[in-house]
C-alpha cells in the first residue's frame, strides 16, 4: 500500500552546503552517514517552528524534503543567512513527486536493515528513499521525477491509499504532520519533536542555530506547558482549532481525521479528561513517550 504525500522540496548545493544547512537546523546533519537523513525543524528567535523538514545529505547536495508549500520561505530564509559561504539554493517542488510506502509492503531493493537513506531502482528509475515514520512504524518515502512518475507508480506494491486514510492512521499513532495539523509557531518540545517524542527532531548538543538558546533552556529546565496528545471525538474541525476545557483555552487540535486528532494540550489535563473543540465533546488520551 502506497500514498501520494503533498510536498516541496529543495537542493542545497555547493562546498559549504553540509555546514551551511546544519547551522540553521534543530538536528545533527555533520553527524550523519552520507547517505543520511534526518528530521529536522528551522526556527525562529523564539524557538518556535517555522518549517519542518527531513534533510537527506548525499555526495553532491543536501536534498530538503518539506510539506507542501514550505520551500518557498524556507529558501528565502536560507538565501538571508548565504553571506560568505559556497552554497545555491534551488527550489524543486515543481520537478519531484514523493509517494510513502506503507510499512510492512515488500519493496524492491529496500534493505529494511540498512541505511536510512538508500538509493533504489524502480521500473528502470532511480529513486531516492528514506526510511519515515507516518504511520506509528517506519515505512519508506520515495523521492523521484515528476516525469518519470508513470513508470514508478507502476512498480509499487499494493494499491494506492489516499491521503485520508494515511492521516486517520497517523493521528491514531499519535504522529504529528507540522503543517497540515496546524503546528507551525509551536516550541518543538510541545509538540512531538523531541527526543522522546513520536517524531524527534532536535539534537541538544550540536553547534549553534536560530532558536538554540530556547532549546537549551528548555532542556535545562524541563518546563514546556504542552505536550502533544490524541482528542478522540467525532468532529469535524479545521486544524488549529481551540480546545477548551472548564471554560477556558488549553490548547489547539490538529487535523481531524478517523475519530480525532493529535493536539498540542497543556500538560496538567490528565488522560481521560473531558475537553471540547467548537463546542464538541471530546475526550484527551495521553500518548506513550517514544525511546
Amino acid at each position: 500500500m502506497w500514498t501520494r504525500i503533498p510536498s516541496s522540496s529543495l537542493r542545497v548545493t555547493g562546498a559549504d552546503r553540509v555546514d551551511f544547512v546544519h547551522g540553521q537546523m534543530t538536528n545533527n546533519l555533520r553527524g550523519a552517514p552520507t547517505p543520511g537523513m534526518v528530521p529536522c525543524a528551522f526556527l525562529n528567535v523564539r524557538g518556535q517552528i517555522e518549517q519542518f523538514a527531513r534533510a537527506y545529505k548525499r555526495d553532491q547536495d543536501v536534498y530538503l524534503h518539506l510539506d507542501e508549500g514550505q520551500a518557498e520561505p524556507l529558501a528565502a530564509r536560507l538565501r538571508r543567512y548565504i553571506i560568505f559561504d559556497q552554497v545555491e539554493v534551488h527550489d524543486v517542488s515543481a520537478e519531484l513527486r514523493t509517494v510513502h510506502v506503507w510499512p510492512g509492503a515488500l519493496l524492491p531493493g529496500w534493505q529494511p536493515d540498512g541505511a536510512d537513506a538508500q538509493t533504489l531502482d524502480l521500473g528502470g528509475v532511480t529513486v531516492l528513499a528514506g526510511r519515515v515514520n507516518r504511520v506509528g512504524h517506519p515505512g519508506v518515502d520515495l523521492h523521484y521525477l515528476a516525469r518519470q512518475e508513470t513508470a514508478v507508480l507502476a512498480a509499487l506494491p499494493g494499491e494506492e491509499a489516499p491521503l485520508a486514510t494515511l492521516d486517520a492512521a497517523r493521528v491514531q499513532a499519535g504522529i504529528p504532520d507540522i503543517t497540515r495539523d496546524a503546528l507551525t509557531g509551536t516550541l518543538p518540545q510541545e509538540v512531538g519533536l523531541d527526543l522522546t517524542g513520536p517524531l524527534p527532531a532536535i539534537s541538544y548538543r550540536k553547534g549553534c542555530y536560530v532558536g538554540q538558546e530556547i532549546m537549551a533552556r528548555l532542556e535545562a529546565r524541563g518546563n514546556a506547558r504542552y505536550h502533544l496528545v490524541r482528542l478522540n471525538g467525532a468532529g469535524p474541525w479545521a486544524p488549529g482549532a481551540e480546545v477548551t476545557a472548564d471554560g477556558r483555552v488549553v490548547g489547539q487540535a490538529g487535523l481531524h481525521a478517523g475519530g480525532g486528532s493529535v493536539a498540542r494540550l497543556r500538560k496538567e489535563l490528565p488522560d481521560g479528561a473531558a475537553a471540547e473543540v467548537n463546542g464538541q465533546p471530546v475526550t484527551v488520551h495521553l500518548l506513550s513517550t517514544h525511546a
